[in-house]
């Protein structure tokens, strides 16, 4: 007789799954991004949110918004902009109307990175879903992650 469903352990599992695809894509889009550009998917990731702010009114994200945009805890992302830029890559401003805050914007050695590195995040992330497609079990979040894209 097989086990009764349990909801709990499906959700666990079905959890595991999502995360070993995570893990799986990250891990193959680093090795691509370090050995071509020298940057982590952090360092991207940091360089890819900021370089989509302006500098209009409400155009510049506060630490809080791009810890929240890059997955970090705010002292993990102060940590890392300090490290893009002590490289050159990020530069800090004072708010114009608010001199207590404090902006960080891409410099243009870091917006041509960043527009280098592009072709290779997306190789890599094309290449990553395609060895896991062939995976039985990340197929199915594989062809879901394509829908949304597609969807978008």
């Amino acid at each position: 007789m097989p086990p009764a469903h349990n909801p709990q352990t499906a959700l666990a599992q079905g959890w595991c799954v999502l995360s070993v695809l995570h893990e799986r894509i990250q891990a193959h889009i680093e090795r691509a991004l370090v050995e071509k550009h020298g940057l982590t998917v952090r360092e991207y990731s940091l360089l890819n949110v900021l370089s989509r702010q302006n500098s209009g009114p409400g155009g510049h994200l506060q630490m809080k918004q791009v810890a929240d945009a890059v997955v970090l805890s705010q002292s993990a992302t102060t940590r890392l902009v300090t490290r893009l830029e002590e490289r050159g890559l990020l530069a800090r401003c004072f708010c114009p109307t608010d001199r207590r805050g404090i902006y960080t914007n891409v410099t243009p050695e870091g917006q041509a990175l960043l527009k280098a590195a592009r072709p290779t995040n997306h190789a890599a992330l094309h290449e990553a879903l395609a060895e896991a497609s062939r995976d039985p079990q990340l197929k199915p979040l594989v062809k879901a992650l394509e829908a949304l894209g597609a969807a978008s």
